[in-house]
């Protein structure tokens, strides 16, 4: 690595005032080198400890953040402006994802016996080094630990590369490791947002760095996989969703209706798993509609630290104005606005009322339709046939999640197993949980996290074939 001239601070920004909250100098390409370093030089003690020690520093790991849980969702909420609840609720699926590696680490990672040519076979787990992690702000706490703890578990050392906007949290996660004895095998990088393409391009073609995984855009993450298929690395990719919700005209529309207004403005609409296109069975549209905007209108916009908001500001400013202009665009194609307004708040910081639009099917072109939403912003599109909401539902380049409604579960799963997705969901809003693989296809991306499937995402998966020797 060579050195940068001039390194530009990070300062982080309260979204619910615009004020700044703290100063972070950017490292330079020594402190960046140091860093990768230390991770490297302790990753192969980690990886000669026995699984029990890692268990036992994970497990612990859980204990400091349940400890220090309102601290923690309290920067969160800070940071990124999501509701503090919400942030509580993050910390809270930390804790369990810990704990629930740490409880089935015996059955995920142990060497198993298995069929084979030698009068032994076994699968090993074993770790391919240090893991580079490029992370995004809006799960701030929630992206890294489910990435980290089955990687840690296998052995790995991590990296940490986090969103510029979220650097507390980035340095909150470290200190949280450090607390749970693991000092040295996890580091958090604080990289100047104008040359993270060329560190990032570094980083990877290092030779400590074993593997890297990217949760954001869909351009950037494409970008990153570019890098590490050159050096040929292994990448995992979460990246952009436009989750479809299928309504069928069976279905409980007071169930769907209330899971859609969670689905789609939960974190304030900011998340890339989550409703966005709700399509819905001509029959219906008009009584789900009504419904949907009368839930929407009633939703509080508020401090995120005040119990009765329903949603706080966005993280960022460029984020609101680039959700105002797909809204826009959209309705300039023939959208109907139905509750909201795209003109700016006269309070400070980063306010963005919940929208929620109409005409989906009038015109495939339309932003909210066509690209991925990252805000509180709904769209609805009413077909008249299941083939036809199917057709709708993959007409999107993404295909991470999908959500179908019908009280006729095989009816569902015939429009649900025709949906390109890398999860479905019946009768239920999309989310991830620690117990199941997570992840997309198409543009949403590649590879998979949680579960055991994701536990063995950065591991070599390695057979030992051994025949016993006769001495004769």
């Amino acid at each position: 690595m060579h050195a940068e001239s001039a390194m530009t601070d990070i300062v982080t920004v309260n979204p619910a005032t615009g004020d700044p909250l703290a100063s972070y100098g950017s490292m330079d390409d020594r402190a960046i080198s140091l860093s990768l370093e230390t991770v490297a030089a302790a990753q192969p003690d980690w990886a000669r400890r026995s699984l029990r020690a890692r268990v036992d520093r994970l497990a612990e790991l859980a204990n400091v953040l349940e400890r220090r849980r309102v601290e923690f969702a309290t920067l969160i909420t800070t940071e990124m402006g999501k509701r503090l609840v919400e942030s509580l609720a993050e910390i809270d699926k930390c804790v369990a994802t810990c704990r629930y590696y740490v409880e089935h680490a015996e059955e995920i990672f142990t060497p198993h016996d298995a069929e084979g040519p030698g009068s032994r076979n076994q699968i090993r787990l074993e770790p391919l080094g240090t893991i580079l992690a490029i992370m995004p702000w809006n799960f701030p706490f929630w992206q890294v630990i489910r990435f980290a703890v089955p990687a840690l578990l296998v052995g790995n050392g991590v990296l940490i590369k986090h969103a510029p906007n979220t650097t507390g949290c980035a340095l909150a996660i470290e200190t949280a490791m450090i607390e749970a004895e693991m000092e040295g095998i996890a580091r958090a990088l604080v990289v100047d947002p104008a040359v993270v393409p060329t560190t990032v391009e570094r980083l990877i073609n290092h030779d400590a760095i074993g593997a890297v995984t990217f949760t954001g855009s869909t351009p950037a993450g494409a970008a990153v996989a570019a890098v590490a298929g050159r050096a040929v690395k292994k990448s995992v990719l979460e990246l952009g969703g436009s989750d479809p919700f299928v309504v069928l005209d069976d279905c409980d529309l007071e169930q769907a209706v209330s899971a859609a207004v969670a689905s789609r403005f939960g974190n304030c609409g900011q998340s890339c798993l989550a409703a966005k296109r709700f399509i819905v069975h001509k029959r219906i549209a008009d009584e789900f509609t009504t419904r949907f905007v009368e839930s929407v209108s009633a939703l509080r916009v508020g401090d995120p630290f005040d119990e009765a908001s329903d949603l706080g500001p966005m993280a960022r400013d460029d984020l609101r104005d680039a959700l105002c202009s797909q809204v826009l665009r959209s309705v300039d194609l023939g959208a109907e606005m139905l509750v909201g307004q795209t003109d700016p708040s006269d309070r400070p910081g980063w306010w963005q009322q919940p929208i929620v639009l109409s005409g989906g099917e009038r015109d495939r072109l339309m932003p909210a339709m066509a690209e991925e939403t990252f805000g509180p912003a709904a769209i609805i599109a009413v077909v008249d046939h299941d083939d036809r909401a199917v057709e709708l539902a993959n007409d999107t380049p993404y295909g991470l999640a999908a959500s179908i409604w019908s009280s006729d579960v095989e009816r569902a799963l015939s429009v649900g197993r025709r949906v390109q997705s890398g999860a479905l969901f019946i009768n239920r809003a999309v989310a991830s949980d620690a117990r199941l693989p997570f992840g997309g296809v198409r543009r949403s991306g590649y590879g998979r996290e949680l579960g055991t499937v994701g536990a063995h995402e950065f591991a070599n998966v390695r057979p030992l074939v051994i025949d016993d020797v006769t001495l004769g």
